[in-house]
Order: structure tokens, then C-alpha cells, then sequence
């Protein structure tokens, strides 16, 4: 067994062998009441007190064995407070004085809201631990679920809660997962938040008592802030050294995260959904599943923490799983036309795509029922019969023999008051009786919670797969939620849109993969206002913003990667941003993840279509690098300095890509070496410029990995927007 664990005959223990041969474990000892869940190089501890309160014991790097846990009594009250109240609870309900955030909240039929959850059993498969708690004295069950990761160690935490009463129960928050650190002096909280057009800013803070709140209550993800977090030690925890704990949430709907310290400075952390405007109201036998938080540990700084949880997301999340294939080059054609689609002119865009080497051609928005302008046809997913007098057929088949994919934008969740559909159906959108129904970018938002419209929606979609051969969609979903009344429900099951709209929106897509295995989807919320990790269970790949300025993307890519893989994060070349900005250094920013092209091919001249068409077989040689290899961010786009460096490495480190960006470099400006990570020292890696020039007098043309990275490359650069990249191959 790793590591030495071994209880003997006392212990409990079931383990999983993963893929790569990494080992899962969940071990219980019935002697202490101790659970220990260990895998990769990490390991989350919890354990039942004398009481039968389940208390966090640890969670950070694997401890080995013995290791001496034991939950016991607190550490005594604080001051006028509850004896309870400082107990480090896995799950607490709010009652007993328990005034920290809770796990879940409740009001029983009489006006009781007292809820004091203790242990009641568990159960061990694989390397899932469930583990049940009750009220002691009410019939309310609430059974946390743990799945361990045995590559990365990652924790997937639930909940489910069971009402085995005979009145209702209303739930005023039910969360996926609380977790408490112990103290230390240091802690520092990592999050993202943004805007329209400029997503993916870090902010880094102290942890104190005052709580930070990371949160959506738009009904859907959000830019404003993500479902993602890092904890690590302010003056011990760098890029690549020190411990961070990280964790992201799996929903794509209203959501909140809160960190802050507790009487006692221990740090609190916990996520699920978002409690404003929820309610549910939990019938006698019926249980509410939270969505799932998933949590890890790295003992190698912010990039180690970033590196595990690209290999969890994909491995673990994304639909196909080890077996994803790298993203194709896309063509998409809104910048070129807009609205004005037609026939003959998506033909010749396709044409000149081609000709560059894209993969797959897709065709935006304006293809189908009136859609001439964003006033109108949304909801209505026909093709044009002025634009398409044959149907999507004929562009289809001309794709095809041009050796592309063929794909297509569609916003399903959304509708025009000037379409058929709203026409025949205007109670199909949120609403509340008698007051305005507001619209944003002229369009309502379809209740997706309410069966039917679930059916049409998925009816419409599948009709529009089974009748084309359309390889790809991208799925976008434009505007945020107002007025969200579900008027067909009882009063007091209405605030269930909230959950039965994201759980029909993500059976939708379980529903079209299963019918379409062939089919990859996109993500897309006017950029990367829908970007978690539930969403990513469903879809292939992410929009991440519609901010395409290639020097501003290489600050919102960094920041994205702290928390996703490039394999998902979509980046295109457009004349976005300063015209000064080379095509040359437009691929390179959008090389960094998955390329797609969305400028306007027409107005391009030959030596444009030149260059791409070399930028785009460079990236063919070395694509499964950049999204499936192991990430290094060695100097951060942050103006720190002048240039930002990037490496990514493949799995068996026979290649590594270094991306070396400047932006407004003076002439004076002093040019260190870069030194490189994550080589074969021992290896021997021949170097060449990602475009076939000459290399720079800083490079040599061979060198030992060990040479690499303790010595590094040095490539000056000048004036604005200069950029290059090295490939190294292993020899």
C-alpha cells in the first residue's frame, strides 16, 4: 500500500487504481474515527468526535503513517459564545449557536430552525467515501459524497439532503462544501472577477475576518467573478514553490464562495449555491443534490496548483475525458459579415479559410428565420429561406470538400419578441405576471426550468443536427436573468428556477452528445461569462472573451490558465486592438491555447494569407503541446517586466514551446536569459524558431535540458508588439 499506510485489521480501506497508475485511497479506522482520503501526493483528513460531530482534520500534503488524528472537543468557547460554535464542523446546519456559515439552513413546517447535524453512518466504494449525517432529533439526512482523484489527489465534494419526514421542509441555503484550514499568520485568497470584454483579472488579499465573497446572482456563471479560488502563504508560496490550496465549483448557475478567518484565526471556506433569492421547499421523501466542489492541494506553488488542475479537468471533466483530442484551427465568420450572411459569401470566406489550413469553418449568427439584425428571428432555428433557398446543405457539402468540418452558432436559451416562437409561446420566457418583462440586447430569456420548453429546445436542436452534417456548435448565451417568476409553479416552488434551469440546460447537452457522439460543443456568454466546471462536463471547449486585442489576451490567458487548461481556452488572431499589432504577433498571442481565425479574410492581402497559412501548420506541429502539455507561466504579463514568457511542455517532455512576448520594449531595456522548467535535464533538445527563421545569437541551436534550465535563452526584442517562439525537441 502507499506510503506505508497500514492499520491492519482495524482499518477500512478501498483504493483505485488510475490510468497513469496513480493510487486512490480511502482508509477508515474505526478505533480513532478517523477517514483519511489520499491521492496523488495529497490527502483530506476528517474524523468523528465523542459527540458525533464530524470535524475537518486535515488537508494539505500526504502525511504517511502513523499519522496521529483524532477529532476531540474544541478548544473551548470564544468568550459569550455557543460551546459548539468553534468546532471545526465538515457540514454543520445552523443551530446550536453555530454561527459560522453553515452547510445548510433550513425552517421546519412548526417554525423550528434549529438543525444540529450529527454522524450517522458511512460507506466506502472505490474510492468514494459517502458519509451521512442526521439531525438528532428531526429525520432530516444529509449525506456528503467524496470522490478522490488518484492522479491529482483533487477532492469532488456534494451533498444531498433527504427530507424522511411527513410535512415539507424549506431550505433557505443548502452549500456543496465547507472546509477550515488551521491558523496560520499568512493566508492569502486568489480570485478572478472582470467584466464584458475584460474577464480573468486576479486579485490576490489577505484572509481576515471580514469574509470575501466571490458570488453570481445573474443566474448563470458570470464574469464578474468565477467559481474558482487559491489559498496560498503571502512571503512562502511563489510561482513554483510553496503550498496552495485551490478548488473550483461545478455550476453553471447562481453560485457564492466565501473565505474568511473565524474567532479563532482558522480559515473557513465554503461554496455552493448561491442563497440569494433561493428557496426550496423539500416535500416529504424528496432530497436536493448540491452541485459539486472540487478542491486540491499542490506543494509547488501557483504553477504546480494550476498544472494538477489542468490534468484533473482533463481527465476528469471534460466529456471525452484522457481520450480528448486537441482542438481543430477555426474559422469563424462574424467579423467578416455580421448579419449579412449568404449563401455565395460564406462559400468564398470557406474558400479562402482553406486555403490556410483551417480545419473547421463556422458559420455565426444571421443564418437562420429574420435574422437581418439582433432585433429579431432568436428562437425561431431554421435556416433563412432567402439566404438558404436549399437549406444549409449546399455551403455544408462545399465545406466538406474543401476538407473542413462544418459548425454553426446558436443561442437556444434565448428569444426575440419578434420570432415565431415568442409569437406562439410568450409564457415560455421568465416572467412575473403583471410586471415588465425586460429585455437586454433585445432578447428574454426562455425558462429553461419548465419542461416544455426544455423538450422544444432540445427538439429544435436535435431536428437541426439529424438534418445537416454540422460538426460543431457553438452555443452562446447572451444576456443575464430579470424577473425570473416561474408563474406555473406554486408560489413557493418557484425560486426552484434558480436549480431546474441549469440541471435542464446541462441534460439538453447530455442528451444532444448522446445523440450525436460526433458532435464538439463551445461554450460561449459574450465572451467567458459561462466558464466552470460543470459547464465543462458538456462542452469540448470555452469562449474566453470577446476581447481578442492579442497583448491584452496574453494577461486574461495567464490568469484563465491559473485555473483552466488551455486545451479548453479558445484564442483568436482579429483586428481587435492596436492596428500596430503584426499578424505575425496576433498568432502567436492566439497560439497559446486553442487557434481559431476570425478576421475578416476578404480585406486580407496575399502576404496576410502567406503568413497564416505558415502560422497555422506551426501550430499543427505543435498543438498537442500547448493543450495537453504541462503549463509554466515564467514571467507573468503583468508589467512586472518587459516581456512575458511562457513554456509549455509536452507529457513525455520530448518537446517544449517558449512563447517570448514584448509589448512597448525600449531600446535600453537590460535582456536577462529566461531560464526554462520542466525539461529532461539529461536530455539533448535541438531549437528552432516556431516560423522557421534563423536563430536569435541568444539561442543555441543545441543544449542539454539541464543547460536550459539553469542557464536559459536570451532573446532581445524591440520596439512594439515583437514576439517569438522556440520549439525544443528532444533529440
Amino acid at each position: 500500500m502507499r506510503r506505508g499506510i497500514n492499520f491492519g485489521a482495524l482499518c477500512l480501506v478501498a483504493s483505485v487504481l488510475g490510468a497513469t497508475g496513480a493510487r486512490a485511497e480511502v482508509i477508515y479506522d474505526p478505533a480513532t474515527r478517523v477517514f483519511r482520503l489520499v491521492g496523488g501526493e495529497t490527502e483530506y483528513d476528517l474524523g468523528i468526535d465523542p459527540e458525533g460531530y464530524v470535524q475537518s482534520l486535515h488537508w494539505g500534503a500526504a502525511l504517511g503513517a502513523p499519522a496521529p488524528l483524532a477529532a476531540g472537543p474544541g478548544a473551548g468557547a470564544a468568550g459569550p459564545d455557543a460551546p459548539h460554535q468553534n468546532l471545526p464542523q465538515e457540514f454543520a446546519g445552523q443551530g446550536e449557536g453555530f454561527v459560522p456559515e453553515p452547510g445548510i439552513k433550513v425552517a421546519f413546517s412548526d417554525g423550528n430552525r434549529d438543525l444540529v447535524l450529527r454522524y450517522a453512518g458511512h460507506r466506502i466504494a472505490g474510492n468514494t467515501l459517502f458519509l451521512e449525517l442526521r439531525d438528532i432529533a428531526r429525520p432530516l439526512l444529509v449525506t456528503l459524497r467524496y470522490d478522490v482523484d488518484p492522479a491529482t489527489g483533487v477532492v469532488s465534494r456534494s451533498a444531498v439532503v433527504r427530507n424522511g419526514g411527513k410535512a415539507s421542509v424549506r431550505l433557505d441555503q443548502f452549500l456543496s462544501a465547507t472546509f477550515t484550514l488551521p491558523y496560520q499568520p499568512d493566508y492569502r485568497l486568489s480570485y478572478m472577477t472582470g467584466r464584458h470584454a475584460s474577464e480573468w483579472t486576479m486579485n490576490r488579499t489577505p484572509v481576515t475576518g471580514a469574509a470575501t465573497v466571490m458570488e453570481s446572482r445573474r443566474g448563470s456563471t458570470s464574469y464578474h467573478a468565477n467559481p474558482w479560488f487559491s489559498l496560498d502563504r503571502e512571503g512562502l508560496t511563489t510561482e513554483e514553490s510553496g503550498p496552495v490550496w485551490f478548488g473550483a465549483l461545478g455550476w453553471s448557475g447562481s453560485w457564492r464562495i466565501g473565505v474568511g478567518r473565524d474567532l479563532f484565526g482558522r480559515v473557513r471556506m465554503a461554496g455552493g449555491f448561491n442563497p440569494y433569492d433561493f428557496a426550496w421547499t423539500l416535500k416529504p421523501g424528496e432530497t436536493l443534490e448540491s452541485p459539486v466542489f472540487h478542491v486540491g492541494y499542490s506543494d509547488h506553488g501557483r504553477g504546480g496548483a494550476a498544472r494538477l488542475m489542468h490534468r484533473f479537468v482533463n481527465g476528469s471533466i471534460l466529456p471525452e475525458g484522457s481520450r480528448t483530442r486537441p482542438r481543430k484551427v477555426l474559422y469563424n465568420s462574424w467579423e467578416a459579415t455580421g448579419f449579412d450572411v449568404t449563401e455565395a459569401g460564406q462559400m468564398a470566406l470557406a474558400e479562402k479559410a482553406a486555403s490556410i489550413g483551417v480545419e473547421r469553418f463556422v458559420m455565426d449568427d444571421g443564418w437562420f428565420g429574420a435574422r437581418d439584425s439582433d432585433r429579431a428571428g432568436l428562437g425561431d432555428w431554421s435556416p433563412s429561406r432567402t439566404k438558404f433557398p436549399n437549406g444549409l446543405k449546399p455551403l455544408i457539402d462545399k465545406v466538406a470538400r474543401l476538407g473542413m468540418e462544418f459548425g454553426l452558432w446558436v443561442e437556444p436559451e434565448m428569444v426575440n419578441a419578434d420570432s415565431a416562437l415568442y409569437r406562439a409561446h410568450p409564457d415560455w420566457v421568465m416572467n412575473f405576471p403583471g410586471r415588465p418583462r425586460t429585455e437586454a440586447r433585445n432578447q428574454l430569456v426562455l425558462n429553461l426550468a419548465r419542461t416544455d420548453v426544455r423538450d422544444h429546445v432540445l427538439a429544435a436542436l436535435d431536428r437541426l443536427l439529424s438534418e445537416n452534417n454540422i460538426r460543431f456548435i457553438k452555443w452562446d448565451y447572451n444576456r443575464t436573468w430579470s424577473e425570473p417568476g416561474w408563474p406555473e409553479r406554486a408560489a413557493g416552488d418557484q425560486q426552484r428556477i434558480y436549480v431546474d434551469y441549469v440541471r435542464n440546460l446541462y441534460f439538453i447537452l447530455a442528451e444532444l452528445r448522446r445523440r450525436h457522439p460526433g458532435v464538439e460543443f463551445e461554450a460561449c456568454s459574450s465572451g467567458g461569462g459561462r466558464v466552470d466546471l460543470g459547464i465543462l462536463r458538456y462542452s469540448d471547449q470555452v469562449w474566453t472573451s470577446d476581447n481578442t486585442d492579442p497583448f491584452e489576451r496574453l494577461a486574461m490567458q495567464g490568469n484563465f490558465t491559473s485555473a483552466y487548461p488551455a486545451s479548453v481556452m479558445m484564442a483568436w488572431t482579429t483586428e481587435w486592438g492596436d492596428p500596430g499589432a503584426s499578424l505575425e504577433y496576433r498568432f502567436l498571442s492566439a497560439m497559446q491555447g486553442g487557434l481559431g481565425i476570425g478576421n475578416d479574410l476578404n480585406a486580407w492581402t496575399p502576404q496576410d494569407f502567406r503568413t497564416a497559412k505558415a502560422m497555422v501548420a506551426a501550430y499543427k506541429r505543435v498543438r498537442a503541446t500547448v493543450q495537453h502539455g504541462e503549463l509554466y507561466r515564467l514571467a507573468p504579463p503583468d508589467g512586472t517586466t518587459p516581456y512575458s514568457d511562457t513554456l509549455y511542455v509536452a507529457a513525455d517532455r520530448a518537446q517544449a514551446v517558449w512563447f517570448h512576448m514584448g509589448h512597448s520594449v525600449a531600446v535600453r531595456d537590460n535582456v536577462g536569459p529566461v531560464l526554462l522548467r520542466g525539461l529532461d535535464a539529461d536530455g539533448v533538445y535541438a531549437a528552432a524558431m516556431i516560423d522557421g527563421g534563423a536563430l536569435p545569437e541568444g539561442i543555441p541551436a543545441k543544449a542539454s535540458g539541464a543547460w536550459w534550465m539553469s542557464r536559459g535563452g536570451v532573446v532581445p526584442l524591440k520596439g512594439q508588439y515583437a514576439g517569438v517562439a522556440v520549439v525544443l525537441s528532444r533529440q
